[in-house]
This record gives structure tokens, sequence and C-alpha cells, in this order.
């Protein structure tokens, strides 16, 4: 669970002033405090800010409670200097809540209350926007970034993107404490997948555990008949295993997956990116031809996994395991101009748990392009909402997020023993394809269900990356 500060402000001249004023802003502040909790985030709440001194002291908790961001409330009219100090000693993001408690003053009832100081203190609980401007001017010169939210208290569409931000703050974190394994090389030639693994640590603040394949190996010979055969029994409760399937291959791909799940735990991995080839009959050979079935558990249980070494997508993949809404390895297959749909999908490794319908396990008599025979994974995005998402590297080095919204829409699929599904867009194929590779992705991508790209875009402004919308 994401660790937040939230913090009210105001002006302690004005307690003395007006009665009442101070404990109201407190209740509002108290109603965003239940509000970010029920959004999964456990919150340090620093009451009101109110002179330089207090702001300084609770720029120095949220540091010391290591707070992955702060949550600003305008509760109140405040000096910019009780909050300039407050993100200067926190050092993590802020996001602003620009929230009034109504929609709509009860202007009649407001201009009757007659006492001009009365009515000064209640339009001071209302004037959250007055103090709006002056906290964006100081925070943009003092090279603070900042993000807003403006409405009022209970406004449904002001907390739906609350919750993007709580979203975008809990993956953040989650890609901070992620230690990715990178098992083999790169599948040579495709020069797209090639990352640099430096960028992506100071981007994503992922740890990189670079694995041999001789302990993988050791691991493997180390597998008995007892964990092979629990494994067995893991691959018949995921998936619809084929009768066609030999029990030679299951026995080899369940031993591989028993040592992946071995290695995993070992390195106390959350994702990895893998591939190898291997001389014709050597042992290295036998292990990468078997382990689709492995990796496609490993995926389904928040552990991506992304074949051809694609470690740009094994980010993309995490990023939207992140967000519960799976990401299943995937690349362009097939456009179909006729009903306007387009065709993704791999042979593996899949994210078994968005799938439409059961998941097949089913033996593949070649691995197009790669050396070897083996098990593969057939299967269906869940029809509906869909996000795609990729890593881009850049021409001048810097990584971005692309993503588009579309549906998984039900009809035929190719029956070839990998993963594929039909995807609509608000844009034609045509048009869709020239905009996506416009951008300059690598080949591969991540689809989670759902529709994301807020959130995404706000993740992406948390790392300081832009943040690339198709559709």
């Amino acid at each position: 669970m994401p660790r937040v500060g939230l913090f009210g402000i105001g002006l302690d001249t004005y307690w003395p002033q007006f009665e009442g004023l101070k404990e109201n802003l407190l209740g509002y502040q108290a109603r965003v405090n239940d509000r970010l909790q029920a959004l999964g985030l456990e919150v340090v709440d620093a009451g009101l800010v109110d002179n330089p001194e207090l702001a300084k002291s609770v720029g120095d908790r949220f540091r010391s409670e290591n707070v992955e961001a702060v949550f600003l409330f305008i509760t109140t009219y405040a000096l910019s200097s009780t909050v300039l100090p407050v993100a200067q000693r926190a050092g993590v993001p802020v996001i602003v809540l620009n929230l009034q408690p109504v929609p709509q003053l009860d202007y009649e009832a407001f201009n009757a209350l007659g006492d001009r100081g009365k009515m000064t203190g209640v339009w001071l609980e209302h004037c959250q926007a007055c103090c709006a401007p002056e906290i964006a001017c100081v925070f943009s010169r003092a090279g603070i970034p900042f993000h807003q939210v403006t409405g009022y208290l209970e406004e449904e569409s002001a907390w739906e993107e609350i919750g993007g931000w709580a979203q975008a703050v809990s993956v953040r974190k989650g890609l901070r404490e992620n230690r990715m394994g990178v098992l083999g090389h790169y599948y040579c030639g495709m020069l797209d997948v090639y990352s640099d693994l430096t960028t992506h640590a100071s981007v994503f603040g992922t740890h990189f555990e670079l694995l041999e394949m001789c302990e993988v190996h050791a691991i493997r010979e180390a597998v008995d008949e007892k964990r092979t055969a629990a494994k067995l029994g893991g691959f018949r409760a995921a998936f619809d295993v084929s009768a066609d399937c030999e029990a030679s291959e299951l026995e080899r791909a369940a031993r591989t997956a028993a040592a992946l799940d071995e290695l995993v735990e070992r390195h106390d991995l959350g994702s990895m990116a893998y591939y190898y080839e291997g001389q014709p009959g050597n042992a290295y050979e036998n292990i990468v031809t078997s382990v689709i079935a492995g990796n496609t558990l490993l995926t389904g249980r928040n552990i991506p996994v992304a074949g051809e070494c694609e470690i740009k997508n094994a980010h993309a993949m995490k990023i939207m395991d992140l967000l519960g809404a799976g990401g299943s390895f995937s690349e362009y297959y097939l456009a179909d101009f006729k009903d306007g749909v387009l065709y993704f999908g791999h042979d593996g490794p899949a994210h078994f748990a968005i799938a439409e319908g059961p998941v097949g396990l089913v033996p593949l008599s070649v691995y197009h392009g790669k050396p070897g025979k083996g098990l593969s994974i057939q299967m269906t995005v869940k029809n509906g909402p869909v996000t795609l998402l990729s890593v881009v590297q850049r021409a001048d080095g810097k990584l971005a997020l692309l993503m588009a919204e579309g549906e998984s829409v039900p009809g035929p699929v190719l029956q070839i023993g990998n993963t594929n599904s039909r995807y609509k867009f608000a844009l034609d194929p045509r048009e869709f394809m020239n905009r996506w590779n416009e951008a300059g992705p690598a080949h591969h991508c991540a689809i989670g269900v759902g529709h994301l790209a807020g959130s995404l875009e706000k993740l992406a402004r948390l790392l300081g990356i832009p943040a690339i919308r198709v559709c």
C-alpha cells in the first residue's frame, strides 16, 4: 500500500477572526483523508499548515516517513510561503486538490446572513480557487512539478481523476521496488528491442538482475519427480491441455516451469525478459524450448515475462500488471480491412488471467523463427475494453509511454498455437498503424483489460517522461 502525505493550508491570522472556520476546514480535510484511504492509500495526515515554520516541520515529517507523493488540499486562502517549504523538503510529486466544499454556493442563504464578518468566514470556506494560481506560480518558478485536480469535494469525476493519480503513485512505487531478471540475450538482429538498462533504471527505478543459463540448468537438474508432478497439476488447473500434447513434452515443460519458479524465488524477481537459442541438442536449447508454459504461469501470477529479451516490453507488461489489467505480450499479427480490426498476438508468454474462455496448452512442431519445438499457449484476450502500452526509447535516448484504448472484439482468430485477438479502435486500421508506428515503438506491446490511458498519462507525468496517446 503506497504511503502518501496529506496537508491542508490556511492563514493563522484567520482563526481568531472567524469563529468555527478552522474546525469546518478540518472537517473537509477529514473527508479527503477518508476518500484517499478508500482508494487504497496509507495517508499521513499533517493537518492544516498555516505558517512557514510549521510548513518546514511538515515537509521534514513527510520525508522521514517516506511518502510516495503529497496531496495538497487547498482548504482556504493561504500564503504560498506556507506551501513551498513542504514541497521542497518532502521532495516527492505534489498533487494539488483544488476542491470546493460544494458545487454552488447558496447565494440567497449566504446574503441573508447579514453580518459581513460571518459572510466573510463562510466565503473563506469556499475560496479555494483564490489560492490555486498563487501556488501554481510559485511551484512553477521554483521548478517543482505539480499536478492539479479541480472540482468540488463530492464530485465523482474529480475523485475518478484523483483515483487515477492514486493508481499512478502505486505503479511508480511498484516499479521502483521491482527486480527484473534478464536471462540470455536479445534475439539477434531485432535492433528495435535493444534497450539501455541505465536509462530504464534511472526512469523507473527498477533493479536489473543479469541471470545465467547455467544457473537455470543447475536448478532444473535438481528438480525431482514430486515437484514435476505438482507443476503438471498446475498446468491442468490453469490450461486446457490438448490431447495432442505428448507426455514427454509435458514433463519437459513442467520441470522447466519448476526451475523457473525457483529462479524467480532465489532472485526475488518481479518480472523478467529472456531469450536464448543454444546449439541443437544442447542442454540450454532444451530449456529455452520448454519455457512458454512456465513463463505464462509466472505472468498470470504477477511476474510478467517478455520473450525475445524485450526489456522495454517487460516494463510495459509490469506497468499493466501493477494496474491490475494483466498485460499480455503482443505484436501486430494481421490487419482485417473489411471488418476494420487489427490482430495482435504472440507465441508466448501470455497473461492467462485475462483470457476470454479457456487457455489452450498445445504442441507446436516448430517455433517459427526460433529453434526447436515444444508446447505453446493459445488464447484470446477477454472481450471488452483494452489498452495497448509500449515503452518507447526515442532517438534522443529518452523514454516515453505510448498508449491506445480500444476494444477486444469477438470473431475468428488464428488457430496456430499462439495468442491472438481482434481489436477495434476509434481509428481505422490504416490510420491506427500509421499513428502508432510514427511514435517509434519496438514491434512488441503489452495489452491489458480496461481503458487506462488516463492513469498511464498520470504515471508518465510522475516519471517525468512524455505520454503519447494514439486514441
